[in-house]
Order: structure tokens, then C-alpha cells, then sequence
């Protein structure tokens, strides 16, 4: 991040993330239901592509940092990250998480989604629907006058509720015309820290929830973050405006 200025929207800037936010809720949408046993995590890859020409956007990931595709599409313990690849079919009972970004008119729009591909375990079933509850109970905690270890410690409670673990080495963040933005909003914490929460801030709110332990590793390829210990993970993100009658989802997906 290339200052610790956290920068309210004016109401252009939300207009435009409003529509990039919604576009990246629909390719997720359309991602998810056209994923199927036998495709190649590079085909979503490249209907990830198409979408964004039918759209009208660039995708935001492709060459940031020097990431080599448009998708981050992680299987099974992969938390984050995970290059989409010709080699990674996918097959029944795979856990898929899709984190995806495109740019709208300079503004940047961000979100991921778990979901399963056939019979899912009810493990794997488990830690998908606590991973997108603790999101919301992020999001319900993103109001005026609160402060980012608001989000934080309510992710964390109710995961840890459940039996499951909080990722430590990846965070949300402030989006806008960056990617990444200040604050770092992370998925652990206390209540009262952090900076105070105020009308136009946009975060990106993103639970990485492991079944096991939360330690992770990164693999050779310098990118795929995976469990430590081989265990499942899942990954829920939107994008959020704070304003002065709460939180405005602005990635709501279509379901």
C-alpha cells in the first residue's frame, strides 16, 4: 500500500465501484454455475476473459504484482491464489474458491465466492457456510463510529465458534482506485481497535477459513497459499461502502 491514507468516495468514485462491484458479482455468478467435473481451472480462467470483453472491463489481476492470469481459483486446500492451470481439473467433491477483480472507468471492483462441485463432504459443506456467515457478521459490525476490529473480531468469534480457524497472513482491505488500499481490515482481532469506520470508506471484507490450523504455506510457483496441515479452506469476499444508514454491499451476488 502506497500510503496510509484511507480515502472517502465521493459519489462518482461509488457510482463507478457500484458497477464494477456488480459486474464482478455477475462473472462470479456465471463462473460458479458453469464450473463442472472435467474442466480445467484454465477454462473458467478464460471464460473469465470473455466476460470481462462482454462487459467491457480489464480484469484486475492479470500482471498485478506480476500475478500471470486473470482468475485466482484455489481447490481444496489451497486458501488463495491458486493459478489457474490446463493440469487442475476439476472433479466431484472438489471445494473451489474463486476470488475475482476487474477495473471499471479507473475504479476497482473485488469479491470471491466458495462452492462446491457435486457431493461435497459435510466438512467441506460445514466450513463453507460458516466462512460466508462469518462475512456477514463482518459486514453487519461496518457502521459509522465503529472501528475495523469491529469486522475483525466478529469474523473471528463466530469462526472460531465452529471449530474453525481464521487465516492470520491474508487481510482484507480498502478498495478503490488501487486494489489495495488502506485499511488493512484482518479476519482476527479485538473489538474497539483499529481506525474508526466513516461515511464513503470502501472495504473489502474477505474471511480465508481453514478446517485445521490456520498456519499456510506457499508453494513453488511463489503464489498458491495452501493449509500447513492439508486441510480444507474457503473464501467469501464483497466489497463494502460504509454509509450513514450502514453498510452497502456493493458485490451482491445475484443468487
Amino acid at each position: 500500500m502506497n500510503s496510509q491514507v484511507i480515502t472517502l468516495k465521493t459519489p462518482d468514485q461509488v457510482r463507478r465501484l457500484r458497477k464494477a462491484n456488480r459486474i464482478v458479482a455477475e462473472i462470479l455468478v456465471a463462473l460458479r454455475d458453469g464450473a463442472a467435473a472435467g474442466m480445467s481451472t484454465l477454462d473458467l480462467d478464460r471464460q473469465s476473459v470473455d466476460l470481462c470483453k462482454r462487459h467491457q472491463v480489464k480484469p484486475a489481476f492479470l500482471g498485478l504484482y506480476g500475478y500471470p492470469r486473470s482468475l485466482c481459483i484455489s481447490l481444496n486446500e489451497e486458501i488463495v491464489h491458486g493459478i489457474p492451470s490446463a493440469k487442475r481439473i476439476l472433479k466431484e467433491g472438489d471445494l473451489v474458491s474463486i476470488d475475482y477483480g476487474v477495473v471499471f472507468e479507473g475504479m476497482y471492483g473485488d469479491a470471491a465466492i466458495s462452492f462446491g462441485i457435486g457431493r461435497m463432504t459435510d466438512q467441506a459443506l460445514s466450513l463453507m457456510r460458516v466462512t460466508e456467515e462469518s462475512l456477514y457478521q463482518g459486514i453487519a459490525e461496518a457502521h459509522v463510529g465503529n472501528r475495523v476490529g469491529d469486522i475483525s473480531a466478529a469474523v473471528q468469534a463466530h469462526v472460531e465458534t465452529h471449530g474453525f480457524s481464521v487465516v492470520r497472513d491474508f487481510v482484507g482491505h480498502g478498495i478503490g482506485e488501487a486494489p489495495h488500499e488502506p485499511p488493512q481490515v484482518p479476519n482476527y482481532g479485538r473489538r474497539g481497535a483499529g481506525p474508526r469506520l466513516k461515511a464513503g470508506m470502501v472495504l473489502a471484507l474477505e474471511p480465508m477459513v481453514t478446517a485445521g490450523d490456520w498456519s499456510v504455506v506457499v508453494l513453488d510457483d511463489g503464489w498458491t497459499a495452501v493449509t500447513e496441515d492439508g486441510s480444507l479452506a474457503a473464501h467469501f469476499e464483497h466489497s463494502v461502502l460504509i454509509t450513514e444508514n450502514g453498510p452497502e454491499i456493493l458485490s451482491q451476488l445475484e443468487l
